[in-house]
């Protein structure tokens, strides 16, 4: 049986990080990519809680799907499901739990799920017909039947947009990101143009500083070139994700822009497709920690049957200050 220790040591941490982590200290300020790490070496290793030894055979088998095709693309990896089986493993005693990433139209034995984004009445239909345990995060659901977590989107935007023109003073906000369209499945449009309608208000909107291709490291490469070539490169610049911040600040690097010196960069993060290489950036996080805790406590609630009224939790994005703007 893994020890503490052992997942120190997987983790490149400290034995005591690793123990408030797994205890679920809310007074340590850890980055998200820390504490990932931290899950993902545990649940790796399997390291089960000592205080979860004694009854660890008992615990009854959970399989949760996430429906996530409405916020990443299909080819693209999860990368955060590795390291929620740990998360639930500290939350509660009584299950084992594994993850699966649904999809749609595809039948897939689950007992509950998660479902991110904005579904169409037959996916709805789909995911009812799955499980009738089901948390809707930031979805369009008005009937209060299902379980919701609400993110106020805008908040992040509009806390970044004021750090950087009041607090920073900058004098010009950019956008290099991307749009996927399949179907009637649109990713990444939410952001680009809630970022448009907070400079407009402000009065300081400027179309050619936005520049919008394909979700990927290879577009955000070319966009930043182009945007520096034509000299259309803002002072600050919100990335639209995580593949698209890699390839744009491979690009930088590239043209010798050093950041945030010449360049300030936010990179948009909803769910991670990518490990982060900047893992001291400042960045919008959408999905941090806490709104996959909601979520499970209240999807773990909906399988036990202890409740039969949906509730609905609003979370504020959050805007994590770092070194690169």
């Amino acid at each position: 049986m893994a020890t503490i220790k052992e997942v120190a040591k997987a983790a490149g941490v400290s034995l005591t990080t690793v123990s408030r982590v797994l205890n679920r200290d809310e007074s340590l300020s850890v980055t998200p990519e820390v504490r990932m790490k931290i899950f993902r070496a545990a649940s790796q290793l399997n390291y089960i809680p000592p205080r979860q030894r004694k009854g660890a055979v008992e615990k009854k088998k959970l399989m949760i799907g996430v429906a996530d095709w409405r916020i990443i693309r299909p080819d693209r990896p999860n990368v955060r499901l590795s390291s929620l089986a740990c998360m639930v493993q500290v939350m509660t005693d009584q299950y084992e739990v594994s993850f699966v990433r649904l999809v749609f139209g595809q039948r897939q034995e689950v007992d509950g799920i998660i479902a991110f984004g904005l579904f169409s009445e037959d996916e709805i239909d789909f995911l009812r017909s799955l499980s009738f345990a089901v948390v809707f995060v930031n979805s369009n659901q008005r009937n209060y039947e299902h379980d919701q977590v609400q993110l106020d989107f805008n908040l992040g935007l509009e806390e970044m947009v004021k750090y950087l023109l009041d607090y920073k003073k900058y004098k010009s906000i950019g956008y290099i990101g991307g749009l996927y369209e399949q179907g009637n499945v649109k990713i990444g449009i939410h952001r680009l143009e809630g970022l448009r309608k907070i400079l407009k208000k402000r009065g300081e909107f400027q179309e050619y500083f936005f520049h919008v291709g394909e979700i990927s490291r290879e577009s955000g490469y070319m966009l930043a070139q182009k945007a520096f070539q034509e000299g259309t490169l803002a002072e600050a610049v919100l990335l639209g994700s995580d593949e698209v911040a890699e390839g744009a600040l491979e690009a930088f690097r590239d043209l010798e822009l050093r950041v945030p010196k010449d360049v300030a960069v936010i990179i948009y993060q909803d769910i991670q497709t990518l490990e982060s290489k900047w893992p001291n950036g400042t960045r919008i996080e959408m999905f941090p920690d806490y709104v996959w805790e909601n979520a499970l406590e209240m999807l773990i609630g909906r399988i036990e049957q202890k409740r039969s009224q949906a509730v609905t939790v609003l979370v504020p994005t959050h805007l994590r200050i770092g070194d690169t703007a």
